[in-house]
């Protein structure tokens, strides 16, 4: 039956290979499943809720990509995505994790619609290639970003006169107390970064985390970082940082796990969510700029994936970039590769996470060989095995997955090599769309910045007409966007 529905014999592959590329994959990318509940519980999401939201959304895509597009790529809740929703949306714009939801949704039923109408074609063929690779990379810093943060390898220091703003009001040096304590300070351009003390017991061992992953990383060692992390959690057990109380915790049972999930399942539609959207016109600009950079970073790392990795091993052809560009519907394996993502990232704002889209640690299990969707249903079915260890994600300390993010932003920043630094006409616009997006702490901010640079250097070297009018729109927007916030502040 396998044989004959995933064509193995026409793949030069076996049933074997196909098993042992899925579990390749599964522990190459299981982290997720720790990670994303860490990052997104941050908003106020019940942790065990997201932990469930993740596997079930992470099944559902891959047993979809594999069943549907017969193709071995593994899909779940995205890194950087992950942390766009929860550091941007959620903390910088001020929207609540269940009007975050409705945004992953949209983004996933306009992926849908790109999916099946030439607008994808249109898409894809208006962002210029360095800009794709810039924005990629760009992800990659982000996260290693967030990851140095998380771990507290970063202390910042300001003085008085640099505060702005505390609790969201002007700051008063005079006040020496507020109220409640302290819950937000915003300081300007005087704020020094240095490099932590290395005193405290998490610190520390963020930092063995950090280095066991980059030698399992380095060492090709499968699941490197599923090791690094439980190495990590078990190594804080004796230094008092993991707190093994939650393994005993009815609150972190699967049962527990599956009570939180009704907090999240639906929230999206909810009047918290789909409500409150609706409710207030004055921001359908921001939203639509949001869902627009959730769709654009989705695709991208989808297509960058796929295309990077299909040409070598031959599961996307040439052929089928062809066919897709002049064809219509969805027939070609890339188009349904396409179609099974954007499904995913439906279902998993339905169930509770953010975007879901194909992840890069599918290489892993096409280095073992797989060429079939024979290995992601494999790698599907592990990943609904996973649920069994809900309690675990509660006593998981943010120094075991610090290092994660570090290391999962490194491998992301490859893409840079395809970037021709020396021309200024490529640098530029690649730095503002990547390194940019990280000192702006903002995907989006990063894309805009770089689509309003790329329009500069293409007007000064008298090249306007190769910008793509999808370019020159977007930037419009964003500009607008950047006016109206501005206005708001004053």
């Amino acid at each position: 039956m396998f044989e004959k529905y995933f064509q193995l014999k026409e793949n030069n592959t076996n049933i074997g290979t196909e098993i042992a590329a899925g579990v390749t994959t599964f522990f190459a990318m299981s982290y997720i499943v720790f990670v994303n509940p860490q990052i997104l519980s941050l908003t106020g999401m019940p942790s065990q809720a997201v932990f469930l939201a993740t596997i079930i959304s992470s099944a559902v895509g891959t047993l979809i990509m594999g069943i549907y597009a017969k193709v071995p790529y593994a899909q779940a809740p995205g890194m950087g995505l992950n942390a766009f929703f929860t550091y941007t949306v959620v903390f910088a714009l001020g929207f609540s994790w269940q009007e975050a939801l409705m945004m992953v949704f949209i983004c996933g039923i306009v992926n849908i619609i790109i999916t099946m109408t030439s607008i994808r074609k249109m898409i894809i063929h208006s962002i210029p290639e360095t800009l794709q690779h810039a924005i990629g990379g760009g992800i990659g810093v982000f996260i290693v970003y967030i990851g140095l943060k998380n771990a507290n390898f970063l202390e910042f220091t300001s003085e008085a006169k640099d505060i702005m703003v505390v609790n969201n009001d002007s700051f008063d040096a005079v006040n020496e107390t507020y109220q409640g304590g302290l819950s937000t300070v915003v300081t300007g351009g005087g704020i020094i970064p240095d490099l932590t003390s290395f005193t405290s017991p998490a610190v520390l061992l963020a930092l063995f985390g950090l280095i066991i992953t980059v030698i399992l990383l380095v060492a090709n060692v499968k699941g490197a970082i599923l090791i690094g992390i439980i190495a990590t959690t078990l190594v804080g057990i004796p230094m008092g940082v993991t707190d093994l109380s939650g393994l005993t915790n009815p609150a972190n049972s699967i049962g527990a796990a599956f009570s939180d999930l009704g907090t999240t399942f639906g929230a999206a539609f909810s009047s918290e969510g789909l409500g409150s959207l609706l409710a207030d016109p004055s921001r359908y600009a921001l939203v639509f700029i949001t869902v627009f950079a959730f769709t654009l970073t989705d695709i991208f790392d989808t297509i960058g994936t796929f295309i990077g990795t299909g040409r070598k091993t031959g599961i996307f052809t040439l052929d089928d970039e062809k066919a897709m560009d002049e064809g219509k519907g969805i027939n070609t394996k890339m188009e349904k590769a396409l179609f099974a993502d954007a499904i995913a990232t439906t279902a998993g704002a339905v169930f509770g996470t953010s975007n879901v889209t194909t992840f890069v640690e599918s290489t892993a299990g096409i280095g073992a060989g797989g060429r079939t969707g024979l290995t992601s249903v494999t790698t599907g079915i592990l990943f609904l095995l996973a649920a069994i260890f809900s309690p675990v994600i509660a006593v998981v300390p943010g120094a075991a997955t610090a290092p994660a993010l570090i290391v999962v932003g490194i491998m992301m920043m490859s893409a840079f090599g395809e970037i021709n630094w020396n021309d200024l006409e490529e640098a530029v616009p690649a730095f503002f769309a990547s390194i940019f997006m990280a000192f702006a702490y903002s995907i989006s901010y990063g894309i805009a910045a770089g689509f309003v640079f790329y329009i500069i250097t293409k007007v000064v070297r008298r090249k306007a007409k190769l910008i793509h009018p999808v370019i020159w729109v977007t930037a419009g927007l964003f500009v607008i966007n950047f006016i109206v916030m501005a206005m708001l502040h004053v």
